[in-house]
């Protein structure tokens, strides 16, 4: 994704200011709303992905797990932090679940690769789960055993604590809806829907 921002200077664009923490999540009438954080390798592709999932509010690309306070993309995309590149969603969870949109999130990428995500190689793009409970984490290990079994390989995807998320510049939000054809033809030529249909077939999301 790093060489595809440059080739496109996408670098050029106005970022927005040094990235809030992460928030509390809004609450509907019924109170119902509930926070998740995945990682599946580039999160335009992450985003994309979960927007259309049912009962997802709202998504946030952004940046998680390093040890550096209010990283840049070109910081992270580097591998200069320790961040990976993730997805916070808002969800509703009086229609979907938390263990439905951990097994999105390994059905939508390759578990099985823990190097990167298909075109974008690096610990900043390997897959993972992270939690922010006792019941989050027995979930995620739970949809990755489940994973393992059907798959028949061990599965790479980390489950991690859910520490501290910094959102992306303000040209990554959104990123398939504001560059469509740049998103469609990175997503295309990065192999993505081919190979996460080869390893999961019908399963595939």
């Amino acid at each position: 994704m790093r060489a595809l921002m440059i080739a496109f200077s996408v670098a050029s664009a106005a970022a927005c200011s040094v990235a809030a923490p992460d928030e509390a999540p809004a609450q509907n009438r019924s109170g119902q709303r509930a926070v998740a954080v995945v990682a599946t390798g580039c999160f335009w592709c992450t985003e994309s992905d979960f927007d259309k999932v049912p009962g997802v509010v709202s998504t946030t690309s952004g940046y998680i797990g390093g040890q550096t306070a209010n990283p840049t993309y070109e910081q992270v995309s580097a591998g200069k932090t320790g961040h990976i590149e993730a997805l916070r969603l808002v969800y509703d969870p009086s229609r979907v679940t938390y263990a439905a949109l951990v097994r999105h999130a390994l059905r939508s990428s390759d578990p099985t690769d823990g190097g990167g995500q298909f075109c974008d190689r690096g610990s900043q793009y390997r897959p993972a789960i992270f939690v922010g409970s006792p019941a989050e984490r027995k979930a995620a290990e739970t949809a990755k055993a489940q994973a393992a079994k059907q798959l028949g390989k061990p599965i790479a995807t980390d489950i991690l604590p859910r520490g501290r998320f910094y959102p992306a510049e303000g040209y990554h939000q959104d990123y398939y809806k504001k560059n469509s054809l740049k998103y469609r033809y990175y997503r295309l030529s990065c192999g993505r829907d081919a190979q996460v249909k080869k390893i999961w077939g019908k399963a595939a999301r």
